[in-house]
């Protein structure tokens, strides 16, 4: 049973890395390379690549740059990620390069020019379809893998190693395409990685609730039987009193969260409520692990 559910969840995380990695390349192609945006990573520095030896006369295939690149980058990922990682990496690699070159003849060239509108939906195309892959444990590979290796070997956060590395790349891209471009592709950028972030983190936030009160329990009683929720207590020593007493966690919604101050200001208006937001809440009235 725990077997069948594992090969399900393998195969649905290849499916989703395969849908990712094309949309990333739909991003890539409708967008972002035709109009000179090289927005961070090793297609933006392809895309620097080729437009230079587009001026010799010679056509480098931008997929097949960002592949050769990856593949040296491969021997990082064995030795920091694993094989189970490196399997899923390689698939996201493979599938993003050769869907940016094959595609090419079949998708339009959007935004008509206009470099705004191709930075914004470049960066949310591009950042939507980065998203699915990494939730499904891959990666298209990059600078993302240069960033994981220097987080991991020094004290450099890995949001930093990556950007300056995203960074270096559309300095690069100045002498190319000019400033301009440039700055359009730091909007692509930056809209990306937000994009990516809001699908890795989920889209559904709730609210984890910290409730201090002397009604505790009846506050209690009243979470199980009018917002139908568990909760938790955590013991807890005032700083000043030194009394001890229960802090109540609980987990709700975002609508369950304006019942749950009418319920306890109506126990306890003196109680203290501190929320806080929470990306995702996994298990018994929430989304299955």
């Amino acid at each position: 049973m725990a077997s069948s559910r594992f090969r399900k969840s393998t195969l649905g995380d290849i499916v989703t890395i395969i849908v990712g990695s094309i949309i990333f390349a739909l991003g890539l192609d409708c967008f972002e390379i035709p109009n000179g945006i090289a927005a961070g990573g090793i297609s933006g520095l392809a895309t620097i690549f080729a437009q230079i030896a587009r001026g010799y006369g010679i056509n480098l295939p931008i997929g097949m740059q960002v592949l050769a690149m990856n593949m040296l980058l491969m021997i990082l990922v064995v030795r920091e990620g694993g094989l189970r990682y490196a399997a899923r990496t390689s698939l996201g690699i493979v599938v993003s390069s050769l869907a940016t070159d094959l595609l090419v003849p079949f998708v339009p060239v959007l935004g008509n020019g206009d470099l705004i509108l191709c930075a914004l939906w470049g960066g949310v195309v591009c950042g939507f379809g980065l998203g699915l892959v990494f939730r499904a444990g891959g990666n298209t590979g990059g600078t993302d893998i240069i960033a994981q290796v220097v987080s991991r070997r020094t004290s450099i956060p890995m949001g930093v190693a990556s950007l300056i590395a995203d960074m270096a790349v559309v300095v690069l891209s100045v002498p190319v395409f000019g400033i301009e471009k440039a700055l359009y592709a730091t909007i692509a950028m930056y809209l990306g990685t937000r994009v990516l972030d809001m699908v890795l983190d989920g889209f559904n936030t709730q609210r984890a609730a910290y409730i201090i009160s002397d009604q505790h329990e009846r506050i209690k009683k009243h979470i199980f039987s009018d917002l139908d929720r568990g909760c938790t207590e955590l013991l807890a020593r005032g700083g000043y009193t030194g009394k001890e007493r229960p802090v109540i966690f609980v987990v709700l919604t975002r609508p369950e969260m304006a019942l749950l101050r009418r319920v306890v200001a109506s126990v306890d208006p003196q109680a203290t409520i501190v929320v806080s937001k929470i990306h995702e809440a996994f298990g018994n009235g929430f989304e299955q692990i």
